[in-house]
């Protein structure tokens, strides 16, 4: 059976994150059989991190905040996590249902594709949203 997605759902859920008006800054999206809906949204990364667990696929929606003292923005990721306990059926499968996320999940700096829990890192997201950004004003950096 085809996978689908509940667009209406995960749209919701993906406006939520980008709403700079809340404090949602995640958002996941999971498979139930052979649909794709909202797995959860909130405002502590680590809450996102525990979804992605070796038996797990799924895809989330996640806002960083970058910037200096002086220029705050927020920046938008897609990860893709494939836990390490999925199939490789499922593993070639996740690659063409991301075309249903990404009619949902349209603005985000940089896309990861992730099966190791250490490229979950925060420090890890922001170093490489940082430079996907281009040039870096950071004074404070130097």
């Amino acid at each position: 059976m085809a996978t689908q997605i509940d667009k209406e759902a995960c749209r919701d859920a993906y406006n939520d994150v980008r709403d700079d008006n809340t404090e949602t800054n995640w958002a996941a999206f999971k498979y139930e059989g052979p649909m794709i809906v909202p797995a959860g949204q909130g405002t502590d990364y680590e809450e996102f991190k525990k979804l992605c667990t070796d038996d797990e696929r799924l895809f989330g929606f996640i806002r960083f905040t970058t910037g200096d003292a002086m220029s705050k923005r927020a920046k938008f990721t897609l990860i893709t996590w494939i836990g390490e306990n999925i199939s490789g059926l499922q593993r070639a499968k996740i690659s063409t249902d991301k075309t249903l996320v990404k009619d949902v999940v349209q603005n985000f700096a940089k896309e990861f594709m992730i099966s190791d829990h250490r490229e979950l890192e925060e420090d890890y997201l922001r170093t490489e949203l940082k430079k996907a950004g281009g040039a870096n004003y950071d004074a404070q950096a130097e």
